[in-house]
C-alpha cells in the first residue's frame, strides 16, 4: 500500500468554479482508497492513503459462440482469446471461457488514466493554450503536474507538461521549484506561502477580519477563500462624509466591486472603515492599505456623482425611457414588460401602491447608478423612490421586488412587495415559455429555474392563497410542479414519496400543500399509518385492475354482516369525525381505520362471481379511497415492506 498525490498546477482559476471541480476530483477511483481533495486559486490537489501497488489477479468469464455453431467456431473463439479449445466449457447452449486476468501495477494504470481524467473535468468554460484547436482544453493553462504513488513519479504528460515531484509556492512568498514527497507536500507548501487547506484559509479570513470589526458576508468569504493562498486581513479607512450615501450603495461598492468587508458600529450602521484580505502575509509599510483606500475613494466618488445626477430626474419620468431598453427580442421592451406586470399585479388583487410600485420597479435600469453598479438594480429603485417622496409601501415593494435571489434569500417583507415580485417573475416565466425559451439541461439563460423557485418560495412562505392553476398552465405548470417538488424535498426536507403523495391528490394553493405535507410527515411515524397506506395502495390496485367506475352510490342493504358492514360503519364514523378537523387530526383519525380495513381484506372476497355484489364492494372501496385521498394519495407512500 502507498500514498498517492496529484497536483494540477495552473494559472488562477475563477473562484466560483473551484468547488465544482473539487466535487469531480473527489470521484477519482483509487482502487478503494478514500480520496481527499482541496484547492487554492492555482492548484487542484487529490491525495489518498492505502492505495494498492498492484491490482489483484482476477477471473473473467467470456461468453463464446452457441454450441450449435460447431467446432470451428469454438476453435476460432479460443484462438482469439489466446487459449486452447480444451479450456472452453459448455454452459447452457453456449461455450464459455474462464480467463485468468493478471493484476497490473497501479502506477501503470494511473499513468494511462489520469490524463483523460484531468482533461475530462467539466468546466463552464475552457480554453486552448497550446496546440491551437487541436490542443487540449482546460479552464486555465496547466503549468506543472505533480503525480506520485509512494516515492515513484506516475509518468504522463499533458500539453507538453510532464509529471514530476516538483511543485510551486506562492507567487511572492515562495519558491518556483519545490521538491516534495507525499509525506511533506502540505508542509513544504506552507513553508513557501501556501495554505493548502481551504477550511483553514476560510477560518483565518473570518477570524482576522472579525478581529478588525468586519461584518462577515458568507458569499464574500467563500470568494476570498478561493482567490488567496495566504490570506491576511488589514483594515482601511474612508472619509465619514461618504456615509451620507445609502449604506446599500457603499456596501455594494465595497463587497462586490472591491471584495472588502464592511465594518459596522452597530447592526445596520456603517463605520468609515473596511477590511480587505491580502494574498500575502503582511503590509508593513501600509502601501497596500493606501492603495485600497485610493481605489475605494474613487469608486465612492463615482457613486456619489451618479446619485446626485440621477436625482435630477424622477423615477416616474423615466417610465417611457424603458421603451428603449430591450427585455427580450420577441417579448419587447422593459416598458412592455412593465405594462404587463402592472396588469398582472391588478389581476392578483394588488392595491394602488402595488400597482404604482410595479410601474416604477424597472425604472432604475435607465439610471447612471445601475448602469455602473448593476447588482444594485431594484435596490436603487427603492432608494430613489424613498428619496423622491414616494410612500414607503411603494418604495419598499420596489426595493425588494427581485427577491428571493436564491433559496437562501429572504422573500419581500410586505404584501405589496410579495405581489410585485410574484407578478414580475410570473411575467418572465409566462413570456419565455410562450415563445419556447424553456430551460434544457444546464442551459437557462433567462434564469427561469431561479424565477420559478422564487415564485414557489413567495407563495409558500408569503402565505399567498393563489391556486397554481390560476397562475400557470400547460408546459409551464409542469415546470412549476418540478420546482415545487424540489422546494419541498431539497429545501424543506420532506421525503420524496410524501411530496408525491400530497401533489398527486391535487395542488391547489401551495399554502395548502405545505399544510398537508406537514400533517402527513407528523402522522407517518405512528403505528397504524404505514400499514394503512399499504391497504390503501392495495385498494387502489384492485380498483385499477377492475377498471372500475361507480354507476351509483353504495347500496348499504347489500353489505354482509361482519367485516364488510363493520368497515362501512367505521368509514362513516371516521368521515364524520374528520369534518372540520385540521389535516393532522384528520389523518390521525383516518389511521384508526387500519384494523377494520385489514380485517375486510382478510375475510371478504371483493371479486366475487355475483356481478352486483362485486360492484357494490368495489363502490365501497372507491368511496373510501376517494374520501381520504383529498389530503394525500396514499398509494404513493413507500412502505417499509417495499423499501430495498
Amino acid at each position: 500500500m502507498s500514498d498517492f498525490l496529484l497536483e494540477i498546477g495552473t494559472e488562477e482559476i475563477p473562484h466560483w468554479m473551484v468547488p465544482g471541480a473539487l466535487e469531480q476530483l473527489a470521484k477519482l477511483d483509487l482502487f478503494g482508497a478514500t480520496v481527499h481533495v482541496d484547492a487554492t486559486s492555482r492548484r487542484l490537489t487529490v491525495w489518498a492513503s492505502g492505495v494498492p501497488d498492484r491490482t489483484a489477479d482476477s477471473e473473467q468469464v467470456l461468453k463464446g459462440p452457441p454450441l450449435t455453431s460447431g467446432d470451428k467456431a469454438a476453435e476460432g473463439f479460443a484462438k482469439k482469446q489466446g487459449a486452447d479449445v480444451s479450456a472452453l466449457r459448455k454452459v447452457g447452449n453456449y461455450y464459455e471461457l474462464v480467463k485468468r486476468v493478471e493484476g497490473r501495477p497501479v502506477r501503470d494504470i494511473l499513468a494511462e488514466t489520469l490524463p483523460g481524467f484531468v482533461l475530462g473535468l467539466q468546466w463552464p468554460k475552457t480554453m486552448y493554450w497550446t496546440g491551437g484547436k487541436t490542443g487540449p482544453r482546460f479552464i486555465r493553462p496547466i503549468r506543472w503536474l505533480v503525480a506520485l504513488l509512494g516515492s515513484d513519479v506516475i509518468p504522463f504528460e499533458i500539453a507538453g507538461v510532464k509529471t514530476g515531484n516538483v511543485t510551486r509556492g506562492h507567487r511572492i512568498l515562495g519558491s518556483s521549484a519545490i521538491p516534495v514527497t507525499t509525506a511533506n507536500y502540505e508542509a513544504e507548501l506552507r513553508k513557501n506561502g501556501v495554505i493548502l487547506s481551504s477550511s483553514e484559509r476560510r477560518k483565518k479570513i473570518e477570524a482576522e477580519a472579525m478581529a478588525l470589526g468586519a461584518n462577515i458576508e458568507p458569499e464574500l468569504r467563500e470568494t476570498l477563500t478561493f482567490i488567496t493562498e495566504w490570506p491576511t486581513a488589514i483594515r482601511g479607512d474612508f472619509h465619514p462624509d461618504y456615509l451620507g450615501l445609502p449604506a446599500e450603495v457603499l456596501t455594494m461598492v465595497m463587497r462586490h466591486h472591491q471584495k472588502y468587508f464592511s465594518v459596522e458600529t452597530e447592526p445596520g450602521k456603517l463605520a468609515p472603515h473596511f477590511v480587505a484580505i491580502l494574498n500575502t502575509n503582511d503590509d508593513p509599510d501600509g502601501l497596500v492599505k493606501n492603495g485600497n483606500e485610493r481605489v475605494l475613494k474613487a469608486r465612492f466618488n463615482d457613486a456619489r456623482f451618479f446619485w446626485d445626477v440621477d436625482q435630477q430626474k424622477r423615477l416616474a419620468d423615466r417610465v417611457d425611457d424603458l421603451a428603449k431598453v430591450t427585455f427580450q427580442a420577441k417579448l419587447g421592451s422593459y416598458k412592455e414588460k412593465t405594462d404587463r406586470t402592472v396588469a398582472l399585479v391588478k389581476e392578483l388583487g394588488g392595491d394602488a401602491d402595488a400597482q404604482r410600485a410595479a410601474l416604477l420597479a424597472k425604472c432604475d435600469l435607465v439610471t447612471d447608478m445601475v448602469k455602473e453598479f448593476t447588482d444594485l438594480q431594484g435596490i436603487v429603485g427603492g432608494l430613489y423612490a424613498r428619496a423622491q417622496g414616494e410612500n414607503e409601501a411603494v418604495a419598499s415593494a420596489i426595493y425588494s421586488h427581485y427577491k428571493p435571489l436564491s433559496m437562501e434569500d429572504s422573500i419581500p417583507g410586505t404584501r405589496n412587495g410579495l405581489i410585485v415580485a410574484l407578478a414580475d417573475k410570473l411575467d418572465t416565466l409566462r413570456g419565455c415559455f410562450k415563445i419556447g425559451l424553456v430551460p434544457t439541461g444546464s442551459k437557462d439563460p433567462f434564469a427561469l429555474r431561479r424565477a420559478a423557485q422564487g415564485v414557489v418560495k413567495i407563495l409558500v412562505e408569503g402565505k399567498l392563497e393563489y391556486t397554481l392553476d390560476s397562475l400557470v398552465e400547460g408546459e409551464l405548470k409542469a415546470f412549476m410542479i418540478e420546482r415545487i417538488q424540489h422546494y419541498f424535498r431539497e429545501v424543506r426536507g420532506f421525503k420524496w414519496d410524501e411530496v408525491n403523495a400530497v401533489l398527486a391528490s391535487g395542488c391547489g394553493t401551495l399554502v395548502d400543500v405545505e399544510a398537508r405535507l406537514t400533517a402527513l410527515a407528523a402522522v407517518r411515524p405512528t403505528s397504524n399509518f404505514e400499514p394503512l397506506a399499504a391497504s390503501f395502495k392495495r385498494t387502489s390496485n384492485i380498483l385499477k385492475q377492475a377498471n372500475f367506475k361507480p354507476s351509483g352510490p353504495l347500496n348499504v342493504t347489500m353489505l354482509e354482516s361482519g367485516p364488510e358492514a363493520e368497515l362501512h360503519v367505521a368509514f362513516d364514523a371516521v368521515r364524520a369525525a374528520t369534518k372540520g378537523e385540521g389535516y393532522q387530526q384528520a389523518l390521525e383519525v383516518v389511521a384508526t381505520l387500519r384494523p377494520k380495513l385489514d380485517l375486510f381484506f382478510d375475510k371478504v372476497m371483493v371479486n366475487v362471481p355475483d356481478e352486483q355484489l362485486r360492484a357494490n364492494r368495489l363502490t365501497l372501496l372507491h368511496e373510501l379511497l376517494t374520501e381520504f385521498s383529498t389530503i394525500a394519495d396514499f398509494s404513493e407512500i413507500v412502505t417499509s415492506g417495499e423499501q430495498k
